[in-house]
């Protein structure tokens, strides 16, 4: 089977999650009533996100781009395992429920990547909105409330080939789907608990080193054999 990967961004590329970030440094209260709601699962990821972003002012774009760019932190090994991707013709998908305006700058540089799925910011109002370009597709509307925002899913349905080895990397409440969808998925954080609760098999990771030391022993052992 040939690999294929799909990564998370906040908290997965980066070293914290960026929404989180965002939100404690200009709505802090606000912000965190929506984020216990969303972890609770009482409102969806969707509109939750929705709702965090509204409480920024659009004459806000510049100052919170800024912070985001000064306070993102790249994990470490990231550029590493993304140099074998390529080396290896490896597909790499970013698959995250995070936002264009951040996301794309911060990875430019390690690119060129097989695609880039993510929500989109309108700064075109009052407030920041955002828009949803990778809905959830019939397949998972008949389990879901479709209330993904970027559905990882959908994205993996659309993009992957019968012969693909699916590695799916993330760390939280936004890749449990994904996860079962995996051949094999790379984890940390809460993503971790959820693995073992649904008894899908996982790699914990650290560091982009981890995730490569784990796709290096999948190719060796033929598991997943990349077309060089």
């Amino acid at each position: 089977m040939k690999p294929i990967i799909f990564c998370d961004f906040d908290g997965t590329i980066t070293e914290t999650d960026n929404i989180f970030s965002l939100m404690t440094e200009f709505v802090r209260e606000d912000s965190e009533k929506i984020a216990k709601a969303m972890m609770e699962q009482t409102i969806s990821f969707k509109d939750g996100l929705s709702a965090m972003f509204h409480l920024l002012s659009t004459q806000q774009k510049d100052e919170v781009i800024q912070y985001l760019m000064d306070s993102a932190v790249i994990r470490e090994g990231f550029g590493d395992f993304v140099r074998y991707a390529q080396d290896h013709n490896i597909p790499f998908y970013i698959v995250s429920g995070g936002v264009d305006f951040f996301i794309e700058p911060l990875v430019e540089k390690y690119g060129p990547f097989s695609g880039i799925y993510c929500n989109k910011a309108d700064f075109s109002g009052e407030q920041i909105e955002l828009i949803y370009p990778n809905n959830c597709d019939e397949e998972c509307v008949k389990y879901s409330t479709q209330g993904c925002g970027c559905c990882k899913p959908s994205v993996m349905r659309k993009v992957a080939e019968e012969d693909h080895f699916k590695i799916v990397i993330g760390d939280s409440l936004s890749d449990f789907e994904a996860a079962k969808l995996a051949n094999i998925v790379l984890a940390r954080d809460h993503l971790v608990q959820r693995c073992e609760e649904l008894h899908i098999p996982y790699k914990p990771f650290t560091t982009f080193h981890d995730c490569l030391n784990s796709v290096q022993e999948l190719v060796e052992s033929k598991k997943a054999v990349p077309t060089i």
